[in-house]
């Protein structure tokens, strides 16, 4: 089963925890000091928002979380179709997880990220995509940290 994904950059994670854990009824599922994460049921949505690597506040990603390889192979091979970019990660660590990805961007940029997670890291993790290998003209990074190499 697939989970739609939302990763926000915020200025203040305190204030932030406050207001979503008050929209939705429910604290964070985790909690770092850096990070949080809801698993929400209803609607089904794996909700992220970070302070991380001095990022503009707001969508910093869009992505579906799925339960399986095979699902993660289906929906890279759609996006494969689009005539977009994919970069694939295998073994990515970011966000306190690990797991394979597959990125691309829609036609206005927006970052995309399809992942299967198969465990937790204690650490945020520093794996990053290059935004400008998805989008030609963007110069930073999807994902956990920018990768300006």
């Amino acid at each position: 089963m697939k989970r739609l994904h939302v990763h926000i950059s915020v200025e203040s994670l305190t204030d932030s925890i406050g207001f979503y854990s008050t929209l939705f009824g429910l604290d964070p599922d985790v909690r770092q000091p850096d990070y949080a994460k809801w698993m929400l049921e209803d609607p089904r949505v794996n909700f992220a928002i970070s302070e991380r690597c001095g990022r503009t506040p707001g969508v910093d990603h869009l992505g579906i979380q799925v339960d399986a390889d095979t699902e993660l192979e289906e929906i890279s091979a759609r996006l494969s179709q689009a005539n977009r970019p994919v970069v694939e990660q295998k073994g990515a660590k970011c966000c306190y997880a690990e797991g394979d990805k597959a990125w691309a961007s829609d036609p206005q940029g927006v970052a995309w990220e399809t992942f299967h997670t198969v465990g937790g890291i204690a650490v945020y993790g520093g794996d990053s995509v290059d935004r400008s290998a998805l989008a030609p003209g963007k110069d930073d990074a999807a994902g956990c940290c920018p990768s300006m190499g």
